[in-house]
C-alpha cells in the first residue's frame, strides 16, 4: 500500500485494522542474479535503485541480523555535501540531491530535516581554508555560506565565542545539509525495495563465498547455499571478515566510534554545529535529545562499545564550544565499527574475482552518502562500469598513488 495523509485518516476512523507489514519475509531462493552482503542503508539502497531504476530482477539482500540494527541505526545522522576535493564533492553533492527528494521517491516519512550545518573555524589559516572549500562547494553547483562572528552571535549566541584558547572568528555554512531520521531510511530502503520484487532476507549470516575457475558462484548462509550471478559486498566494520572469505586483503581497518544522546530537551540547538578546534560535531533530535561524537576510538575493534578516553575527549570539545552542554545529562550511549580507509575515502570498485563487487572504507560519512553510495553501487554491479560521480573510488588508487585524502586523517593520520 502507499502511505498518504488519506490512508492515516481511513485508517483511524477504521481502527487501524488494514495496516500491512512494510515488507515481506521471504524464504531464499536457490538462486539469485544479484546477491547483496548486507542489510544496511548501504545495501539496501543498492537493491532499491538496482530494482528501480535500473531494471534489474531477482534481487536478494541478506542481512546476519534485522534491518536497522548495524551502523545505519548507529550514527549522528548528519547530512552534508561540504566536501573540497574533486573526487568528493561531486558525488556527495549528487547524495544530498537524492536526500532531497527521497521521501516522495520512496513514500516513506524519513524526517529529513534540512536544517542547515555550520563549521565553526577559529585561526586566520582555518578560516582560508574553509574560504577556499566554499568556493569549491559553489564551483560544483553546492552551497555554501560564509557566517561572521557577529552572524553567529546572532544566530547560536550560546555558544563560546570568547574562550581564549579557541576563539570562534567566523563559520562556513551549508544551510541544504541537515539530519535525517537513520532507522527510517532502512525501512524506506526495505519497503521500497520489497515493491520491485527484492526479496529482504533477514537472520541470515553468510559464512563463506564460493567461485570456481575465477568467478563467482554464490555464498553459504546460515540458511544453506544459494546461488548468484552477481554478488555486491556492503557490510560496513565487517568489509575485512567478509572479504577474508576470498582470501582478499583490504586497505581497511574497522574502528569504533561512538556516540551520545542526551536527555530531551526544548528546542535549543537550530541546525548541526561543528568544532573546528577539535572532532566535535553536536545537533539535536526530533526527541529533543542533544545528538553528538568525536574521534574513533583509536584501535582496532569489532565490538559496539567504546572507551572511557573518548568519552573524556568528547566531552571536553563540547564544553569548550558550548558550555551550556555541561548542564545535560547523558541518556544513552553506543558504538558503531566503522570501516576505515588508509585515505579516508570509500571504495566502490569490482574485484579481480569475476562477479565480486565490493563497497565500502566509509570510514565517518557512511551515512549521508547512502542514496548516492545506493545508485553508483547498483550502476556499477548493473553495468559493469563506474558511475561518473564515482570514478575516484577505485581500489587501484592506492597502487597508483592516487589518494583521495581529504582531511590527512583516515584510520592511522600517521600514515599521512
Amino acid at each position: 500500500m502507499r502511505y498518504s495523509g488519506f490512508r492515516v485518516i481511513k485508517e483511524a476512523l477504521t481502527g487501524h485494522k488494514g495496516w500491512k507489514p512494510a515488507w515481506r519475509e521471504p524464504d531464499p531462493q536457490p538462486e539469485y542474479d544479484y546477491v547483496i552482503i548486507g542489510g544496511g542503508g548501504h545495501g539496501l539502497a543498492t537493491a532499491y535503485y538496482l530494482a528501480k531504476e535500473f531494471g534489474q530482477k531477482r534481487i536478494a539482500v541478506l542481512e546476519k541480523g534485522w534491518i536497522g540494527g548495524g551502523n545505519v541505526g548507529r550514527n549522528t545522522t548528519i547530512i552534508r555535501s561540504n566536501y573540497l576535493l574533486d573526487g568528493n564533492e561531486p558525488f556527495y553533492e549528487f547524495s544530498l540531491k537524492l536526500w532531497e527528494g527521497l521521501e516522495q521517491d520512496f513514500n516513506f516519512n524519513a524526517m529529513v530535516s534540512q536544517r542547515g550545518i555550520v563549521n565553526l573555524f577559529h585561526t586566520d589559516g582555518q578560516r582560508d581554508a574553509y574560504v577556499r572549500r566554499g568556493n569549491v562547494m559553489l564551483l560544483n553547483g553546492a552551497d555554501a555560506e560564509y557566517l561572521s562572528p557577529e552572524q553567529l552571535k546572532s544566530e547560536l549566541p550560546f555558544l563560546n565565542f570568547d574562550n581564549a584558547r579557541f576563539p570562534i572568528k567566523g563559520g562556513l555554512a551549508q544551510r541544504r545539509g541537515g539530519t535525517v531520521r537513520h532507522d527510517a531510511v532502512a525501512w524506506g530502503y526495505a519497503r521500497g525495495a520489497d515493491q520491485h520484487g527484492v526479496d529482504i532476507i533477514q537472520n541470515c549470516e553468510v559464512t563463506g563465498i564460493r567461485r570456481q575457475d575465477g568467478r563467482i558462484t554464490g555464498v553459504d548462509t546460515s540458511r544453506g547455499f544459494i546461488g548468484a550471478k552477481k554478488i555486491g559486498c556492503a557490510v560496513a566494520g565487517n568489509s575485512g571478515r567478509l572479504m577474508a572469505m576470498v582470501d582478499k586483503r583490504l586497505p581497511i581497518e574497522s574502528h569504533v566510534l561512538q556516540a551520545f544522546v542526551s536527555e530531551g530537551l526544548k528546542p535549543v540547538l537550530p541546525n548541526v554545529v561543528t568544532f573546528g578546534a577539535g572532532h566535535f560535531y553536536i545537533s539535536q533530535s526530533d526527541k529533543g535529545g542533544l545528538v553528538f561524537g568525536g574521534d574513533i576510538d583509536g584501535y582496532n575493534s569489532y565490538a559496539q562499545r567504546g572507551n572511557l578516553p573518548v568519552v573524556e575527549d568528547v566531552c571536553e570539545s563540547g564544553m569548550a564550544i558550548m558550555p551550556m552542554i555541561g548542564r545535560a545529562r547523558l541518556l544513552r550511549m553506543w558504538g558503531g565499527v566503522m570501516d576505515m580507509s588508509m585515505d579516508g575515502s570509500p571504495i566502490i570498485d569490482r574485484t579481480d574475482i569475476y562477479g565480486l563487487y565490493f563497497n565500502g572504507g566509509w570510514c565517518y560519512g557512511g551515512f549521508k552518502a547512502t542514496p548516492a553510495s545506493g545508485w553508483c553501487f547498483a550502476h556499477l554491479l548493473a553495468r559493469d562500469e563506474p558511475h561518473a560521480t564515482a570514478t575516484a573510488y577505485r581500489f587501484d588508487r592506492f597502487r597508483k598513488g592516487l589518494m583521495i585524502d581529504e582531511k590527512g586523517a583516515g584510520a592511522q593520520p600517521n600514515l599521512h
